[in-house]
């Protein structure tokens, strides 16, 4: 292991709410996986769901709300830096810095889709996969392509003490 190496967790997402699931998984990464920081990556229109409720302005003034005494925890918007809202993107904008090792978070419901993902294969074998189990998603996600698939020193499914939340239970309220 390479101790100079910059480990850098990201957590995308519209984070529509954000909430204490994200703060939870974001924490619980730093610690296990030894992250300098985790980037919450908002971005402005997720292309798996209709439409946000909150437009990005106030996503983002959330999410700096809840991390607002959180010193290794941040959010930033990306897409007008790397002209795109692609996750293999992102990652490449990262990874030009070749001391950056980037540990990508996402919990089990992203799994069950993610090989419906731009390129994601290719962002397997450019980052770590962190996959955090939600309620009700462990089997679905555990038989997916993507799990199946993909290799096991790059992809880890985590079982945690989850927050029974999820931003489409805030939009309801």
């Amino acid at each position: 292991m390479d101790l100079k190496k910059n480990k850098i967790g990201i957590l995308g997402g519209s984070f529509d709410p954000a909430h204490k699931g994200h703060l939870a998984i974001s924490k619980e990464a730093v610690k296990r996986f030894k992250l300098k920081k985790v980037i919450w990556a908002i971005t402005k229109k997720n292309p798996f769901k209709k439409k946000s409720s909150l437009n990005l302005n106030e996503r983002i003034k959330t999410c700096k709300k809840i991390l607002k005494k959180i010193k290794n925890i941040e959010v930033r918007f990306y897409e007008d830096k790397i002209k795109s809202n692609k996750t293999l993107n992102l990652i490449n904008y990262f990874t030009k810095n070749k001391n950056n090792e980037i540990y990508f978070i996402m919990g089990a419901d992203n799994l069950i889709n993610f090989h419906k993902w731009y390129k994601w294969q290719t962002i397997s074998k450019k980052c770590n996969i962190i996959v955090y189990d939600r309620y009700g998603y462990k089997k679905k996600s555990l038989n997916s392509k993507t799990y199946k698939s993909l290799n096991r020193d790059k992809l880890k499914f985590i079982n945690f003490n989850k927050v029974n939340i999820s931003s489409s239970q805030l939009r309801k309220i």
